[in-house]
């Protein structure tokens, strides 16, 4: 099968051919139909990841497909099933977390790309218990982003636990933003976008949002918000957004960045919260899901053939994907 590889740390992504594998015990193997591009594969190629990771690799965490073949034990699941492979396969099921159900911090669990082979290739193996049915409504193409992208903006969206009434601004209106202004909206709270692209500005509106505003400040004077979900790849941009808060709010920090927050002192005076959200409980996924597929929420998608997924890497590392950039077989 053909394969991307991911040569070493700064290394250029090379298409190979390589064995196809074969389900092992409680494993499915995945014709992959389409593999969302994300820009932690960015992150994961410059090594800036706080994890260990082995090259050569074939990374990629937004894989979807139709199961081929199920390996010995797999009961769940069946050839010709449609499915979506999350981050999260599996944990050692014996840590503390584990047993009080918190799996996302296992601290030897195994993800895709990560500790096994990604979705960026014609077949992936996958533990069968991690992978998820898709709805019969949605497509491959609109399936892979939401396995990274849209599960993590809605998670953090749910673990934010807006109340009715609340505000919801979105900073950072790109891969995950664009879904963030969608999930927020079909969820039913009032929806603040805030971006200083002018040509973003229809975009927004026509996803949803009741108000778009270019900066913090002029959050401010909309009377600011009660949840921000902070999701763009700059820390400098999160810590602007704190001042834009409303007592008791919360900022979601969502998009990754190395550098620090900044937190001003009147996170004091209002009682806010910062905190911090990956892809949360099961249920999230099947919601953001279920979004897709009633039509509430639409990926905005560039595509590309396995053979050029060098083209779609430079893209999204240099910011020029609008907005997900999704690799069809």
């Amino acid at each position: 099968m053909r394969a991307a590889i991911v040569p070493s740390i700064h290394g250029k992504w090379q298409i190979k051919e390589v064995p196809t594998p074969k389900a092992g015990i409680n494993e499915v193997l995945i014709k992959i139909k389409a593999s969302g591009l994300c820009y932690t594969d960015v992150h994961i190629t410059e090594g800036e990841l706080p994890m260990p990771i082995e090259f050569p690799r074939t990374i990629g965490h937004e894989p979807v497909g139709e199961i081929v073949e199920v390996g010995q034990g797999v009961t769940s699941r069946q050839v010709g099933d449609r499915v979506g492979v999350p981050w999260l396969q599996t944990t050692c099921g014996r840590c503390e977390w584990c047993l009080r159900g918190k799996y996302i911090f296992c601290e030897k669990q195994i993800g895709t790309g990560i500790g096994s082979q990604g979705g960026h290739a014609e077949y992936m193996v996958a533990d069968a218990d991690s992978t998820m049915l898709l709805p019969k409504e949605i497509s491959y193409e609109q399936a892979a982003p939401i396995f990274c992208a849209g599960y993590t903006v809605y998670s953090g969206l749910r673990h934010a636990d807006p109340k009715p009434h609340e505000k919801i601004a979105i900073v950072g209106i790109g891969g995950l933003g664009h879904l963030g202004v969608q999930y927020s909206k079909a969820c039913g709270f009032e929806t603040i976008a805030v971006t200083h692209s002018n040509d973003k500005e229809d975009l927004c509106y026509k996803m949803g949002a009741d108000l778009v505003v270019k900066n913090t400040e002029e959050l401010k004077k909309a009377g600011g918000a009660d949840v921000i979900l902070a999701t763009s790849n700059s820390n400098q941009a999160a810590s602007e957004a704190i001042s834009g808060l409303r007592p008791d709010g919360r900022v979601m920090i969502i998009g990754f960045d190395s550098k620090p927050i900044q937190v001003p002192p009147m996170i004091l005076l209002n009682r806010a919260r910062i905190m911090g959200s990956q892809q949360n409980s099961r249920e999230y996924l099947y919601e953001a899901l279920d979004y897709v597929a009633k039509g509430k929420v639409k990926v905005i998608a560039e595509t590309f053939s396995l053979e050029e997924i060098g083209k779609a890497y430079e893209k999204v590392a240099n910011g020029h994907v609008r907005f997900r950039a999704v690799i069809k077989n």
